[in-house]
């Protein structure tokens, strides 16, 4: 499968691009970026063309990996879609619920596959935690707390403009609604929402198999507090998601794997685009919800 790569920023530079050079299922078959100066020079570090025009990319490739913005993301992946390749995406899949289902609707009409990279979704120790946990029965309540340390340390997101307008809802939120939803069934309400320090908001959410879940979100933690962890309690007892030895780039390059087998099979991904859809409803609830809140 050729593949290409749309975005140029660091995310596309520290994850996507080595990642799909490395595969040995895919062919790394050129860069698009809205810079062409960092088109480039990424392009040029891996050994492929760099595409001034969006069409002339995909006119070249099976599939496209989508690493820019959300708003943007929905955009081009639409787009993608619409020329006939499969998706490769990022979390968010969109910051609207009306741009998500956009995405949807394209790769439904298209009959091609799709993939949202949720990184822990795809890291071994707890992709493999969360398809066991999926199977026991009588949950009663988790507490997931995903803490980062993005506003109050350095590195290479901070400036990140979506970041720093749509918080950490929308950044690390679907990571922890990703582990949730396929152990504790759909969110049928958001129970509760209620802002913390700096960006930290904490949901309650009632899932479809009557349990609970009480979230904590942030990007401004300190960096000594840092981390994310999720624990189940229920009939079995307590379980701890286990943390991955690997990084970003296994990860990835697993969703890569699982796109490959989707577009092969003809059979949608736990993790497709539909899923994305319902994570971004999800987090748009949160958002409504947290502004009635605060008024």
């Amino acid at each position: 499968m050729r593949i290409g790569l749309l975005g140029t920023g660091p995310w596309a530079r520290a994850a996507y691009a080595p990642a799909l050079a490395g595969h040995t299922g895919l062919e790394f078959a050129g860069v698009w970026g809205r810079r062409p100066e960092a088109a480039t020079a990424l392009a040029e570090r891996y050994g492929v063309p760099a595409y001034t025009g969006v069409d002339a990319l995909l006119a070249d490739v099976d599939a496209v990996a989508v690493a820019l913005s959300p708003s943007v993301q929905a955009e081009m992946a639409v787009r993608a879609a619409d020329a006939g390749r499969h998706l490769l995406l990022d979390k968010p899949l969109a910051v609207s619920v009306a741009e998500g289902r956009a995405v949807v609707e394209a790769v439904e009409r298209a009959g091609v596959a799709s993939v949202v990279f949720f990184t822990t979704r795809f890291q071994k120790e707890p992709e493999s935690w969360i398809e066991e946990q999926a199977g026991v029965a009588g949950w009663f309540t988790a507490r997931a707390q995903w803490l980062g340390a993005l506003f109050t340390g350095d590195g290479p997101f901070t400036d990140s403009p979506w970041r720093r307008e749509k918080g950490a809802l929308w950044d690390v939120g679907p990571h922890a609604l990703s582990v949730l939803l396929p152990v504790l069934g759909d969110v049928r309400h958001v129970a509760a929402a209620a802002h913390g320090p700096g960006d930290t908001v904490h949901l309650v959410l009632d899932h479809a198999t009557g349990a609970s879940s009480t979230l904590t979100l942030s990007l401004t933690a300190p960096p000594a507090a840092a981390g994310a962890e999720v624990e189940l309690r229920g009939e079995a007892g307590v379980s701890a998601m286990p943390g991955s030895s690997k990084g970003a780039v296994p990860a990835l390059s697993r969703a890569a794997d699982a796109l490959v087998r989707a577009a092969r099979a003809g059979r949608p991904h736990p993790c497709d685009a539909a899923f994305g859809l319902r994570v971004t409803e999800i987090l748009a609830a949160a958002e409504a919800r947290l502004a009635d809140t605060g008024e």
